[in-house]
């Protein structure tokens, strides 16, 4: 989840939130005790709830890779070029399920055009403003 997914590279903060002290001694009282503002709270929670639900899309999508490597490994043995912590000729990585992705993900979508997924992009880029690539200088 770390390397392949990049599970744990979320940049959630919120200002409201207190430095906390990973050294705090015994007694001491904890920095999110101190915050008494009920509108510092709520971000708070919002931020910690966006944290959680990074991390759960993370998993959910190391879950969708694993399952990829483990139903296509037999088809691709040109993909071999990763590995999981020794050679394996009989199951790709996840790793190579992810790079092979990112090299023809675009390519899957055209040759798809019945798909959900196709047309919900396909739907957001026709409502796009005509002259949108003329503003930009």
């Amino acid at each position: 989840m770390k390397q392949v997914i990049g599970a744990f590279g979320y940049r959630f903060w919120s200002a409201s939130m207190p430095k906390l002290n990973r050294y705090r001694r015994k007694g001491e009282t904890d920095p999110l005790e101190q915050v008494t503002n009920e509108s510092a709270r709520k971000r708070i929670r919002l931020t910690l709830r966006a944290i959680e639900g990074f991390v759960m899309c993370s998993v959910i999508a190391t879950g969708i890779v694993q399952l990829l490597a483990l139903r296509f490994s037999g088809r691709t043995p040109a993909l071999f070029f990763r590995y999981l912590r020794t050679p394996s000729r009989s199951i790709v990585s996840e790793a190579t399920v992810v790079a092979y992705l990112r090299q023809s993900l675009f390519r899957l979508f055209a040759q798809n055009p019945h798909l959900a997924l196709t047309q919900i992009i396909r739907s957001k880029q026709q409502s796009a403003h005509p002259d949108a690539d003329s503003l930009a200088s």
